[in-house]
This record gives C-alpha cells, structure tokens and sequence, in this order.
C-alpha cells in the first residue's frame, strides 16, 4: 500500500476487526491485534473524530469498571452494486453497514456493440441521483462470468457473450470513481462474510441455485479466486457425459441438470407428466417457468415434485463431492431456486448425506432468503468490505476506497 503509513494501515486494522466480528471493547481490540492500550485509544479516539466509530453499550463486567463498546457507524460511507444479467442491470444503494438505501432496474442489452456504453450510462445515471451524504466510496459490479482481477476487472462471460470486456477500466474512466468488479457468487461470498452466516464462519461453502449453479469458496476468510479468478465453476462440474448439451459448449455439467433452464428441459425429459407439466409452464422465461414448476408442484402434482427431487439429488451428490474436497465448516444455500427449497431437499439431503466422507455427514446446510436485489448486494460489499481488508486483496482500487473513507470523515 504506496503512500499509506503505519497509523492508517493500524486504523484499516481496527476497522476490519469490527467489521467482521461486531462492537468491541478497547481491551479487546488491543488484545486482538496486540496493540498498546495507548494506540487504541489514540486511534479510535480519531476514528470516533471521523465520524467513522461510535460508542455502544457498556459492556457488563465480571468486577470492576463495565467496558464501554465501539461499533462501526453505517452512515460513514455508501457503496452502489450493480448486478448485470442477460437482460437488464439492478443496483443498489448501501450502507457501510449493509442497509440498503435504495435500488432501480435498467434494461441492458450484453450484446449489443455499445454494451459497456450502455453499462456506463445506466450506473453514472445512479451515481448522479445518490451523491451527497453518506460518501459514495466506490462501485462494485457482479457478473456471471470470471473476472481476471477485482481491481483490474476484465470479465470472460460466456452467458453475456463477453471475451475480455474492459468493464472495470471503462467504469473507472467515466466514473472517476473506485470501481471492483468480480464474479457474481464471489461477491456474494464477500456480502456473506460481511454481514451473514460467515461473520462466525472462516471455511464455508456459499452455494448458488438459479438461472444458473455456483459455488464460491472461503477459506481462511476469504473467498478463494483461483489462479486467473475462475474457481468455483461449479455448474459446470460434468454429472453425465451423454446429458444435455451446456450453455459452456460440454455436455453434461450439473448447470444443464439443475439450472432453471435445465429444470424445466432436461431432467423432465426423462419423465412424461413432468415432460407434460413442463410444456404448459411459459419456459421463454426459465425463472417464470420454474416458479410455475413450484406452484404445481407445492399443489401436489406429483410429477413436478419429482422434477425437484431428482435435480435435488443430483445437486445433492455434487455437492457432496465439494464438500469432501475442501472442508468447509458450513454450506449456505443462496439464489432465486431457494424459494422452492422444501422441494429440493427432499432429493438433495439424502443424496448428500449418503455421498459425505464419514465424518463430515453432520455439516449444516443453511439456506438464506433471498430477493430480487440480493445480487447487487453482494457486488456492493465487494466495495463496502475493503476498509475491513488489511490484506489488501483488492489491490490499488481497495485503497483508493480506504482513502476516501479516511478522507470522508477528515
């Protein structure tokens, strides 16, 4: 970090500790970071100057004095998120503290010629609309593909017909503004380390059902990227080399199964009601069509709830198989399919239990709600968790959002 000194990479330090495991006491935070009493209060004096920290509750004592807490202000600073789709963009306005302010939707075309364009306009439209107070530190975009680099932000999406698309490089020219971007499930890995099951958890698994079937890893508190930041393909682990034809070019992989598309297409295929119940769902709108899937089946349709249990355990065996490669303390269960979960567990626990290394049989599978703008939550902590990054993972552009949420509060 060129250009920051010791007292601010102390503060990141302090801001990080707080931001992962909630309101602290001074004696914690020095014993945590094995600071002198001295700095903390130093330090967390300024911060409480910069509008950054406050003081909390008194914390009950065992004998003595009751320590006072300090806790993170989510007023210091806003983050706007911007999920893109194969038809349209949302975005959202949060908070450091992840109370989401404010959200839209635009169209958006991926394959149009003038696609980043179009990108640009619709979040500097955004952009104009909520500045002011709180300060905007920065934009996180998720998208469906993999991305070289959050900092650099060159995305490879196949489901968007994208090859090397500049998104971070061409946001960051037209903002003027701190600009990360990362795969879509990674982000929400992030958000989930930030503020969900992972604050507690430092190996999880965050798996996504949907339009589509993701994975991302986190180990040792943080999300595992991979070499050129593909890890976590997990749609397109192969489950049969005679299935369906993928959207990747393969035959085969678990997305083909057990993706919205592959839910209405392939595994009622293999049945003739579900084939029946599948042709009168709209399916030129696969999310619709497996909604209406879940209606029928909620309603008793018996074929349609076989759709679910089969693709359940099919997802249920891979699964399994992730678990017992990496070793994760908890699975949490995310994306649009999580509406219907009761009708997938019934397939996918079984299927997962039964393929566990004995040992690990006993994992928690957690399944959290969900709406239409959780994904661009997750693009937004990409932002709002770099002041809690001492590491430094998000490179130049992480400390550009440092800085400003330094300078915000000077």
């Amino acid at each position: 970090m060129a250009g920051t000194d010791r007292g601010d990479l102390t503060r990141t330090a302090i801001l990080a500790l707080l931001g992962t495991v909630g309101p602290l006491s001074r004696s914690e935070i020095a014993r945590e970071l094995d600071l002198s009493p001295a700095t903390v209060t130093q330090l967390t004096k300024e911060l409480i100057g910069h509008g950054m920290l406050e003081e909390l509750d008194l914390k009950p004592s065992r004998g003595g004095r009751p320590a006072q807490r300090l806790g993170l202000v989510g007023s210091a600073g806003r983050a706007l998120g911007v999920k893109v789709t194969a038809d349209h963009l949302v975005l959202v306005d949060v908070r450091l503290d992840g109370e989401v302010l404010g959200s839209w939707e635009r169209p958006h075309d991926p394959a149009a010629p003038d696609a980043l364009e179009q990108l640009a306009d619709a979040v500097e439209s955004v952009v104009r609309e909520i500045s002011g107070v709180p300060p905007l530190l920065g934009v996180g975009v998720g998208v469906p593909g993999s991305v070289d680099d959050q900092a650099v932000g060159t995305v490879n999406a196949p489901t968007l017909g994208w090859q090397a698309m500049p998104v971070g490089e061409r946001l960051r020219r037209r903002l003027n503004l701190p600009v990360l971007v990362e795969n879509d499930v990674n982000a929400l890995a992030a958000a989930e380390r930030l503020y969900g099951r992972g604050r507690t958890h430092s190996d999880f698994l965050v798996l996504t059902i949907g339009r589509g079937v993701g994975a991302a890893i986190v180990a040792g508190g943080r999300v595992y990227r991979g070499a050129r930041g593909g890890a976590g393909e997990f749609g397109h682990l192969q489950v049969d080399p005679e299935g369906p034809p993928c959207g990747c070019g393969a035959r085969g992989c678990l997305e083909a199964f057990v993706g919205s598309a592959g839910l209405l297409a392939g595994a009622p295929a293999r049945n003739a009601q579900a084939a029946g119940r599948a042709a009168q769902v709209e399916v030129r709108d696969p999310l619709g069509g497996v909604a209406a899937l879940g209606r029928a089946a909620a309603g008793g349709d018996v074929a349609a709830r076989e759709v679910f249990a089969e693709a359940g355990a099919i997802l249920g065996r891979a699964t399994a198989g992730l678990i017992n490669v990496v070793d994760p303390e908890v699975v949490v269960v995310l994306g649009e399919g999580t509406a219907d979960w009761p009708l997938w567990r019934t397939g996918f626990e079984p299927a997962l239990r039964a393929q566990l290394y004995p040992g690990r049989r006993d994992i928690s599978v957690e399944v959290e709600s969900w709406d239409d703008t959780s994904w661009a939550q997750g693009a937004a902590a990409l932002v709002l968790a770099t002041p809690f990054d001492s590491a430094g993972a998000a490179g130049e552009q992480g400390r550009l959002v440092r800085a400003r949420l330094i300078g915000a509060g000077s």
